[in-house]
Order: structure tokens, then C-alpha cells, then sequence
């Protein structure tokens, strides 16, 4: 537990990013080279990462949100379409359906788990119906046999936003495996970080060969290829509009080193994780987080909901305000904690646009107003997680 002696009590920020002197010599490497735009040390990430998951084929792209816009695009996304989305989840996931003039469907999340409701899901499949965009949210896989019988009887296709799905599992399947496409975020609160970046998963070839494309202008060819190839004066042809989502190689020499850290850095969460386990048993105004039986937690945040009372949409903004005020002492005192994410459904871009009410997604919004993030970093000590859960306890009114 670090003491600040003219400031506040603690200092626990909500993570902390592992680095060490390999990532500092590994960023060098491409400096040296002179290579630093999309190249080798991308490539050896993604080696590294469809090593780790099972992923036939992985994409680095610029951040989580333009890999879930690179899959939803390479499998046809078109205006006038839906796509069914969780109402509990981070703004971008309903964006990138947006950004192609199709309609984000939210449905509702079992509050146990905070992951969408398959079984409400069912009921808004329409035939404008072109897709399901589940979420893997702060580590636990969403119900993904569910989501893809679901999908398998009307014929859609599925994306995995799994931003925070890295070390999340079913059995011996990774995040980011089960449906067409995967997508993962290294923003620097996720359990490996290449500051921004993400990734696209996919068995199929012909979708990884578009997601490359796609990602680089729509080139046939990478720089990388071209440069090393015979005419490297001719530019590549382009036979689709494209974007730039590339990562660079600084960052994909950072995230390879930071791969060979995965399990080191995850089973040190899933410790910490275990250790608020056993030390939130007796508080029962706090739900500790669910782990289904045959899962595997990445436990990219360790989300809690504050209950001291059933919450319902009559009781949710007074239990909000208590909430927030437990939060502020914290802060005060030098622990961090969050909100877990937003309910999109509320926010005045999708709320106004189709007129939804909170009536509709009472579970998202019981999610937005009580969820309550602990800090989780590999770095902590059992001082430090007594220290949050004694003044969690002390500070609870």
C-alpha cells in the first residue's frame, strides 16, 4: 500500500500498466530500423496474439472501435440494416453500426453478469436483421452458445466486441473465437496495452483479407510488401474505399512484448480479483461479480454493483446519489474506483435520435447508475486490497 505523506492516503489508481525494460528496448527497435509505420513487429504481434487465442487469422488496427468498424464493414454492412447491441456497453460498439447508416437495436443485459440477454435478444430479430454485436464486458464472455444458436436460426452473422475479452473464456475456447469476427482494445486500461490499438480475429480468410485491405486505404498490398518486392516504385492498386486504421510498428513492438507478459499479467488480476472475492463475502450491499460455471474471467475491471437495497427504476437515483457519494470519499482518500460503462440508451445521441425510454432497458440503466469498478492492477498488494475494501466498509452510509 503506498502512503503519500502530503497528499492523500493512498494511491491506488483504478490500474496500472506493466512495463518493464524489455518494452522500453522493444519500442526502440523500429526506431533504430527506421521502420515505424504498419510492419515486421505488427506482424509478430499478430502471430503472437492468434498464438495466445486460437484465432485463425488477427488484424492490428488503431484501436478496438475501428477493428469493430473494419468487421462490421468487411461483412457487408449497409444502411438500412439492423444490428442488435447491447444496451450496457461502451458508446463505440453502437457507433460503428451508426457510422455504416445502419440502426443499432439495444437490447437489455442480465444484471447478473452484465452481458446482453440472449433470450430478449430473440425478440427483436426483424428482417432488416443483419447481425449480432455481442460484448464480452469487463472480462466475463457474454453467453456466446446462445448467441450463436440465435444467430445460426435466422442467419446472421456476429461480431464479438471483445474490448475487454482478452483472457475471457468457455471451456477451451477464447474470446473472440466463437463468432465471424472478434474485436479486442489495448487502450492502456485493458490487461495489455500498446497505449491505443486493437485487433480483429477471424477464421475466415476471405474477411481477414478484407479487414487488411480495409484497414490500409483499401490497398491490395501492404507498404511492407511492396517495399520488399520487385517494382517497389509502383504503388498498390485500390479497388475499394478504404480507411487508415493502422497501428504502427512502435506499437506493435510494445504489444509483442507485452503478449509474452499475458499470463503473467492475468493470473496476477485473477488473484487480485479472488482476493476482493474473499474479502467482499460479509458486504452485502456490494455484488461481487459472477462467474458462471465453465468460464474463465479476464478480469479486465472488477465491476461490483452497489445494492444495499433490490434496486428498481422507482429507488435507482437515490441509490445512485449514495453510491456516488461513497465514491467521492474514496477518491478523496486517494482510491479510485468507476462507474463500470455507460447505457448508450441513455446518452442524448441515441436517446434522442429513437426516442427511447429507460423503462425499456431497466437493467442497463440499474448497470449505468450502481455499477462500481474497484481498482485491479498487478501490481497491488494485500495491504492495498484490505485498504479498499476496510474503507469501502468504513465509508459505506
Amino acid at each position: 500500500m503506498t502512503m503519500l505523506a502530503n497528499a492523500k492516503k493512498y494511491d491506488l489508481p483504478i490500474t496500472r500498466a506493466v512495463f518493464g525494460p524489455e518494452e522500453a528496448a522493444a519500442v526502440q527497435e523500429p526506431l533504430a530500423s527506421g521502420w515505424v509505420v504498419q510492419g515486421p513487429k505488427v506482424a509478430e504481434f499478430e502471430g503472437k496474439f492468434s498464438a495466445y487465442t486460437g484465432a485463425g487469422h488477427s488484424i492490428a488496427a488503431s484501436s478496438c472501435t475501428t477493428a469493430l468498424h473494419l468487421a462490421v464493414k468487411a461483412l457487408g454492412l449497409k444502411p438500412g440494416d439492423e444490428v442488435i447491441v447491447p444496451a450496457f456497453t461502451w458508446v463505440s460498439t453502437a457507433n460503428v453500426i451508426e457510422y455504416e447508416g445502419a440502426k443499432p437495436v439495444f437490447c437489455d443485459v442480465d444484471l447478473a453478469t452484465f452481458n446482453i440477454d440472449v433470450e430478449q435478444a430473440a425478440s427483436l430479430v426483424t428482417d432488416r436483421t443483419v447481425g449480432l454485436l455481442p460484448v464480452h464486458l469487463f472480462g466475463l464472455c457474454a453467453d456466446m452458445p446462445g448467441v450463436n444458436a440465435l444467430a445460426e436460426k435466422h442467419g446472421l452473422w456476429v461480431v464479438e466486441d471483445a474490448a475487454c475479452g482478452f483472457g475471457a473464456w468457455i471451456g477451451e475456447r477464447h474470446a473472440g473465437t466463437f463468432g465471424d469476427a472478434g474485436c479486442f482494445s489495448f487502450h492502456p486500461r485493458k490487461s495489455i496495452t500498446t497505449g491505443e490499438g486493437g485487433m480483429v480475429t477471424t477464421d475466415d480468410e476471405r474477411l481477414a483479407a478484407a479487414c487488411r485491405s480495409l484497414r490500409d486505404h483499401g490497398a491490395s498490398r501492404t507498404d511492407h510488401q511492396r517495399h520488399h518486392a520487385k517494382a517497389a516504385f509502383l504503388l498498390a492498386e485500390y479497388r475499394v474505399v478504404g480507411y487508415n486504421y493502422r497501428m504502427t510498428d512502435i506499437q506493435g513492438a510494445l504489444g509483442s512484448v507485452q503478449m509474452d507478459r499475458a499470463d503473467a499479467i492475468l493470473d496476477r488480476r485473477r488473484a487480485v480479483a479472488a482476493g476482493y472475492d474473499a474479502r467482499l463475502r460479509g458486504v452485502e450491499w456490494l455484488d461481487a461479480p459472477l462467474v458462471p460455471e465453465g468460464y474463465v474471467h479476464g478480469y479486465q475491471s472488477y465491476v461490483t454493483l452497489f445494492r444495499p437495497e433490490a434496486p428498481t427504476l422507482a429507488n435507482v437515483e437515490a441509490l445512485h446519489e449514495r453510491r456516488n457519494a461513497l465514491m467521492m470519499r474514496l477518491e478523496e482518500m486517494g482510491i479510485s474506483t468507476r462507474q463500470g460503462t455507460h447505457a448508450p440508451v441513455l446518452l442524448d445521441v441515441y436517446r434522442d435520435k429513437y426516442g427511447l425510454r429507460p423503462e425499456q432497458f431497466p437493467n442497463a440503466v440499474l448497470a449505468d447508475r450502481l455499477s462500481l469498478t474497484l481498482p485491479v492492477a498487478t501490481q497491488m498488494t494485500d495491504a492495498d486490497l484490505d485498504a479498499v475494501v476496510e474503507e469501502l466498509q468504513a465509508n459505506f452510509a
